[in-house]
């Protein structure tokens, strides 16, 4: 649901965004439909400073069985805190806190950039048995009455990005709905409630780049969070709170798979590979 009125942070740090949502007062202004989890659309006022959020709280969520330790808010938290270890941001602000209806995540809320009548966007479906330049292929898709279209992404840095670190966290859910580009021209992903498993639980929309090299930044960042992921650092203290000490070691081998290869991962086959409805 888009905000009937924009209140965007003025001029605030990292730091006093975290501020501003893990202590502002939160006013619950709606309900974001279509979630299969309660997903409500707050602002958040603090010191004089107010903005818009999403606020998830724990009693809104439905159980999984193939998820029985922590909560959904929980790994929505330590994906931010990842995300913000590899210096890449892609994951809005995001806080446990308690809210009007108890304990939940507090997301800071992304206003996605409109798409123009020329602009190409970042998913698509196409007649062609090949992608384009400047697009990836991902699958073949079924569209009705018995054809099928090839479903790509574009080869753009930002989502690419964003596949290494649904690497990371073991994604099991990345739609497109769920990629949110920003008018100052950032990606962000989010929906990151069912993550960091310690079974291989990978779907994504974003498979064009499997098997390739990983680039070089990314191997740097890997090289860089494996550091920050030995025990006792203060990112472990963290996801401490958040994830089990088996999840901990799953992503822990999960960096270290990926740096051992030095590819983007490929689907297993022992779990599907694309979620659905894949929006």
């Amino acid at each position: 649901m888009p905000p009937p009125e924009r209140i965007p942070p003025r001029g605030l740090t990292d730091a006093e965004r975290m501020t501003l949502l893990g202590k502002g007062e939160l006013t619950v202004l709606g309900q974001v439909r279509g979630a299969s989890n309660a997903v409500l659309y707050c602002s958040v006022a603090y010191e004089g400073e107010q903005t818009h959020c999403v606020y998830k709280p724990v009693v809104g969520e439905q159980p999984l069985w193939d998820f029985p330790d922590g909560t959904l808010a929980q790994r929505e938290v330590a994906a931010y805190e990842v995300s913000e270890a590899t210096g890449w941001g892609l994951v809005p602000p995001t806080v446990l806190r308690d809210g009007p209806y108890g304990q939940g995540m507090c997301q800071l809320w992304i206003e996605a950039a409109p798409q123009g009548e020329d602009e190409p966007g970042l998913l698509a479906l196409v007649e062609d048995e090949e992608p384009a330049e400047g697009w990836k292929a991902v699958a073949l898709a079924e569209v009705g009455e018995g054809k099928t279209a090839l479903l790509v992404h574009a080869d753009d840095p930002r989502l690419r990005r964003l596949a290494v670190l649904d690497a990371v966290i073991n994604n099991g859910d990345r739609k497109g709905g769920h990629l949110l580009p920003a008018p100052d021209g950032r990606l962000y992903g989010i929906d990151h409630g069912v993550t960091f498993n310690a079974e291989d639980k990978l779907r994504t929309l974003l498979w064009g780049w499997a098997g390739e090299p990983l680039p070089a930044e990314a191997v740097e960042v890997l090289d860089r969070l494996a550091g920050e992921l030995e025990a006792g650092a203060a990112l472990v203290t963290r996801l401490g709170e958040l994830i089990t000490a088996a999840e901990i070691g799953a992503l822990r081998a999960r960096v270290a798979g990926l740096r051992a290869t030095g590819l983007h991962r490929e689907p297993s086959g022992g779990w599907p590979a694309i979620p659905w409805p894949p929006v």
